[in-house]
């Protein structure tokens, strides 16, 4: 699964715990004329409406029982990627979202799923087999639209993909250094590399950049150079900080920016998984293209998609 800039996440997001399941089955019509999906029809198991005595439980009210033994040794992390076969029920037995029925299995980040299976799958080793019993709570919380109540699944832990390891913190994260220049609006930044181009973007232009993003304890949340691919994004359609601050580079440079909170995502990001108050990214500018469109209107500025990862110290002065 990939992770870009102003992208959905292809596999999973935080509100489901995988794909949605596709059926051929009939669409049926409730009675205030809204489409209702149909359950899947797979038998639920025998213990649906409640955990089992022997089942095993979490001090998050997460229930969970092995069915079948693993063979690895090695549980997975919240920042990695998992491949599972799942089956999911509502208590009452009605199966609504199954990797298994369609055929193929699924793949995406731990942490990146409802907070049962973020939970549950750390629990779990390659080859296992597990039945999780996940309150609502720790589900979808009675959204609208999504499964209601008590959630039942049994995963199968296919195989682990280990996160790439974070890039560490520079030393003056958490404040603007010396050498470092302040615009009207509050952001800082730095030349760490003088660029080779003579051009600036336009809050229009689409640009290619690598980027990478702490908060200012020296957590890194993101990063297009972990991933070994750089984002491409219009600068009208991130975040405030980031469209008023590569405008300042030509192609070639890299610099560091200081962004206030509200320039990013606010002190309390009301956006799900969104890194909360001052952050600083180094960015280095690749490219500079056209608009995609002519005449593109000022949107949302939804920022970046966050990809949070360990928190690491920051590098001791010498």
């Amino acid at each position: 699964m990939t992770y870009l800039l102003l992208a959905l996440f292809a596999c999973a997001t935080p509100d489901s715990p995988a794909p949605e399941a596709k059926t051929e089955a009939k669409v049926e019509v409730k009675s205030d004329g809204k489409a209702e999906k149909p359950a899947l029809d797979i038998p639920a198991p025998a213990d649906v409406a409640s955990p089992p005595a022997d089942a095993l439980k979490t001090a998050t009210g997460l229930a969970y029982k092995v069915l079948t033994a693993g063979t690895g040794a090695e549980h997975p992390g919240p920042k990695d990627k998992v491949t599972v076969n799942y089956t999911g029920w509502t208590t009452d037995g009605a199966a609504f979202d199954s990797s298994t029925k369609r055929g193929k299995p699924a793949t995406f980040g731990v942490d990146k799923v409802i907070p049962g299976w973020t939970e549950g799958l750390q629990l779990m080793v390659v080859g296992e087999k597990t039945r999780f019993w996940i309150p609502e709570e720790i589900a979808y919380k009675g959204r609208a639209g999504k499964p209601a109540g008590m959630l039942v699944f049994d995963v199968e832990l296919v195989s682990i993909t280990p996160a790439p390891k974070p890039i560490p913190a520079p030393e003056d994260v958490a404040a603007p250094s010396k050498g470092a220049k302040k615009t009207k609006s509050g952001l800082a930044s730095k030349v760490l590399t003088p660029g080779t181009g003579k051009e600036h973007p336009k809050e229009e232009s689409v640009v290619v950049v690598d980027y990478t993003g702490w908060t200012k304890d020296g957590t890194m949340f993101d990063s297009s150079v972990t991933r070994g691919k750089p984002a491409s994004f219009s600068l009208n359609r991130v975040i405030a900080g980031w469209t008023e601050g590569v405008q300042l580079m030509v192609v070639g440079e890299k610099r560091r920016f200081w962004i206030p909170a509200d320039l990013a995502y606010g002190d309390t990001p009301k956006r799900p998984g969104a890194p909360s108050g001052d952050l600083t990214f180094d960015v280095e500018l690749k490219e500079i293209k056209p608009p995609r469109e002519a005449g593109v209107p000022k949107v949302d500025r939804t920022g970046l998609k966050p990809v949070r990862t360990e928190k690491l110290k920051k590098p001791k002065t010498e």
